[in-house]
């Protein structure tokens, strides 16, 4: 069953995150609100695999995130849970060297990188606190819109631990290393506005309107040429962190693959005929 047959889905077994398709949009909801959208790892598991189901369901042409109640779009992991671990041989430690790297590799690392990766335009609709890797997951989006109550917090500092869920890697890109510095060494927090002005935030606007303008966002996005955003979403990633060479390369190869697709041939079509161009996804 493709995706858009489906009015609205729940993980197996809970409610804790939510999934529903309309109009080419997939709106994924956090929905802990209790814990400040904290997210556990079967809450993880299921995000990772909804992002990556819409990279190749073509029903799907933008997706959203964001957190249910007034008080958290995600505060991060939830640290009173944890999965399952390895049977161990007698005798062997609870940690051993290695584990805890390895769960940041395999855990939120896996899921920031699965909102770059994604083949469809991802937009962060933060309605509330994005503290620690809940600023991290927005951070990871391409575009966010962030309420007026908003914040964002750097929290590890706080609890004297090392930042994680990629947030070096992005926050430096974003901002720069001397202004990324600062909110990793201090951890105050950031609101919205401020987070508008250093480049975090595309726009901020009154929560009773959060999710009409990010609706409206989303729309555009899923009336767009799809493989083209794709192609724009790549190149804008990789061109961080390629030399000239590579980044030209690239460009040139995807305008090659995009100019096959239908809706290129759509595209030249219509403004040839002078017409708006009704685009497809493919």
């Amino acid at each position: 069953m493709a995706a858009a047959d489906l009015p609205g889905e729940r993980a197996p077994g809970d409610d804790a995150v939510l999934r529903r398709i309309d109009g080419g949009v997939a709106w994924i909801t956090l929905n802990r609100p209790e814990a400040g959208n904290a997210i556990t790892p079967a809450m993880r598991d299921q995000l990772i695999a909804w992002l990556e189901e819409a990279s190749a369901d073509l029903a799907v042409r933008a997706v959203v995130v964001t957190g249910s109640g007034e008080k958290g779009f995600c505060t991060g992991a939830d640290l009173r849970t944890s999965g399952p671990g390895p049977v161990r041989p007698e005798g062997a430690p609870d940690r051993a060297v290695g584990d805890a790297a390895r769960m940041i590799r395999t855990g939120w690392q896996r899921l920031v990188t699965a909102v770059l990766d994604c083949e469809k335009p991802v937009i962060a609709a933060v309605n509330a606190t994005a503290a620690g890797g809940g600023m991290h997951l927005a951070l990871a989006c391409d575009l966010v819109i962030a309420a007026e109550e908003a914040k964002f917090i750097e929290v590890f500092i706080r609890r004297g631990i090392a930042p994680d869920a990629g947030g070096a890697y992005l926050l430096a890109r974003l901002v720069g290393p001397q202004k990324a510095k600062e909110l990793f060494f201090f951890g105050d927090d950031l609101p919205a506005r401020d987070a508008e002005r250093l480049g975090l935030v595309n726009k901020v606007v009154a929560r009773a309107d959060l999710m009409a303008e990010v609706g409206a966002w989303a729309a555009r996005l899923a009336s767009a040429p799809t493989k083209a955003v794709s192609a724009a979403k790549y190149l804008t990633n990789r061109a961080l962190e390629s030399d000239r060479a590579t980044a030209l390369w690239d460009e040139a190869t995807a305008q090659e693959l995009v100019t096959g697709t239908e809706d290129c041939r759509e595209g030249l079509t219509a403004f040839a005929e002078r017409r708006p161009p009704v685009f497809r996804g493919w």
